[in-house]
């Protein structure tokens, strides 16, 4: 398939247990195309006597490139004081990825209930902060939240606030478990899909409330096929994002599991995904 020259990200979440130093070491061995990192993945370096620029220079010196940077999550129905903490989390993320070349930061959604017309004006906030710091928002819904649990929540609230440095985040974790298959975000325009994550979903004992169940692709009930198929029709040249926190996973070998689900990704993405890489990394 055509995806297969797409930008093949390691998200940091698929190897929580390993340091962010372990980690950009099997991305780039196993042969990751980029990172996709976390707001945590600073909170902690600085929490262990790493400075944020000592931070950026470990990414830069690891020769990947980086898809998205995260931020702090609960900045859509926040209220005064903690709104402008968020707030400045925030700018530090943007910049951050201004720093790094990377053109996407990430946000979940409050997980929370609340005014839908709050969320578009803190969306429209964010929206110029990202716009400033040269970035686009990603904001991705999550099955799981209360009331931004589907496509169409999400992208309600993003019609609301119509920011052009604000997109959607398209996670086929998240569209299983909200009740969509594989084609399941036909009705998405392009120019809405700002970054894309993926992995598997259980076929049995998924459990509500639980996300930390995510498997490498082809070894759940996601039709791959149709998904990526869907996303070549559409013309999306973004990166594809691995996101699959498990702590099944978190105990194995870091490198097994990198690996693991490289290879099966690019089975699936065909015989296109063996010029990966080429002229991307820095």
């Amino acid at each position: 398939m055509p995806l297969g020259r797409n930008l093949l990200a390691l998200h940091t979440w698929t190897l929580d247990s390993t340091p962010l130093a372990g980690v950009l070491e099997v991305a780039r061995s196993t042969g990751w195309d980029a990172v996709e990192l976390r707001r945590v993945d600073f909170d902690r370096a600085e929490a262990g006597g790493q400075s944020a620029a000592q931070v950026l220079d470990l990414v830069r010196a690891s020769g990947l490139a980086v898809s998205a940077v995260g931020v702090a999550s609960g900045w859509m129905f926040a209220v005064e004081p903690e709104k402008q903490r968020l707030l400045e989390l925030f700018r530090r993320s943007c910049a951050t990825a201004a720093e790094l070349r990377c053109g996407v930061v990430m946000s979940p959604v409050d997980k929370e209930r609340g005014d839908v017309q709050q969320a578009a004006q803190s969306v429209l906030q964010v929206g110029d902060i990202a716009r400033q710091h040269g970035v686009r928002l990603a904001l991705e819904f999550n099955s799981q939240a209360l009331q931004f649990n589907t496509l169409e929540s999400v992208r309600e609230v993003l019609a609301l606030a119509a920011h052009p440095a604000a997109g959607l985040l398209l996670d086929s974790y998240h569209l299983h478990r909200s009740g969509r298959g594989g084609r399941g975000f036909a009705e998405v325009a392009l120019e809405e899909i700002a970054y894309v994550q993926y992995s598997d979903v259980p076929r049995q004992g998924v459990r509500p409330g639980e996300t930390l169940d995510r498997l490498p692709p082809g070894e759940g009930v996601i039709d791959f096929g149709e998904l990526f198929g869907l996303l070549d029709d559409k013309g999306y040249v973004g990166a594809l994002s691995y996101e699959a926190p498990n702590p099944a996973a978190w105990a194995r070998d870091p490198a097994e599991v990198a690996r693991e689900a490289l290879l099966a990704t690019r089975a699936l993405l065909g015989p296109a995904s063996g010029r990966l890489g080429a002229g991307v990394r820095r």
